[in-house]
Parts: C-alpha cells; structure tokens; sequence
C-alpha cells in the first residue's frame, strides 16, 4: 500500500505538523496556550457565556476533555466560571479581558496558517476538501 492511500496515516501526520507548528508560532509570540484552548478562547469570543454542554457541542468535543480545559485556563486567568441563573446543576463560562487579549493576539497566527494551507489551491479544491473532511468526521 502507497502512502497516498494509508489515509488514517496522512491525516495524523497532517494534524501533528500542523499542532506543532501552531504551537511555535503561538510561543514565537508569547502565547502560552495550546492550539485546542485558543480554540475554546475563540468559540468563547462569539458565545460568551456558553455553558460546559454549548461548549463541547460547538467545539465537537466530549465533556471531560471541556472540563479539564476550562479548568487549565481558568487558572491561568483567561476564563471565568459562574453560576447559571436558572439552573443549580449548570455553570457559564466567560471569557476574561486576559483571554480577550491572547484570542486576538492568535487569531492572526491562525489565519495566517489557514491561508498558507490553502494556497497554491483553487476554492473548488479547497470545498471539496472541507467536505471530505467534514464526511469523514461525521462517519466517526
């Protein structure tokens, strides 16, 4: 089997580069979080205020993987818990101006390397992609 067709292989390895080499750009910048929270600090940016369930659907990860990010970013001060006002059982989450600032130092790294993904490829390619990809997502 070529590697062109060991699929399971090219989209881990395309994940890692891609993971790592996030990762130092956001150090490169003195940004100390991981691409997965930056991710969280992001989806907080337009849904302030989201509780733990918003959060995991929005971001299509389980519960215990949002708590222990909310936990981690918490305590380096970009989040904040509160209670729900109708609900004992539910907390919200809110974004801190210290997490407001380090969203919008990313989020230029993140669209610059979304933009070097994308070059060298027409919009058809790219739509195309996104649907394999999204497809292949759904499948699991």
């Amino acid at each position: 089997m070529s590697i062109e067709d060991r699929l399971i292989f090219l989209i881990s390895k395309v994940c890692q580069k891609l993971i790592v080499n996030l990762q130092k750009a956001f150090s490169e910048n003195g940004i100390e979080v991981t691409p997965i929270q930056v991710m969280l600090l992001f989806f907080l940016q337009k849904n302030d205020g989201s509780s733990l369930t918003q959060i995991s659907q929005g971001l299509m990860l389980e519960n215990p993987t949002v708590t222990g990010l909310i936990d981690r970013l918490e305590k380096l001060g970009y989040v904040k818990r509160s209670d729900h006002p109708n609900d004992r059982r539910v907390y919200l989450v809110h974004l801190t101006e210290k997490g407001k600032k380090v969203a919008n130092r990313a989020l230029p790294i993140v669209k610059k390397l979304n933009k070097e993904i994308k070059k060298g490829y027409s919009k058809e390619e790219i739509e195309n992609f996104k649907m394999v990809l999204i497809g292949a997502f759904n499948k699991f």
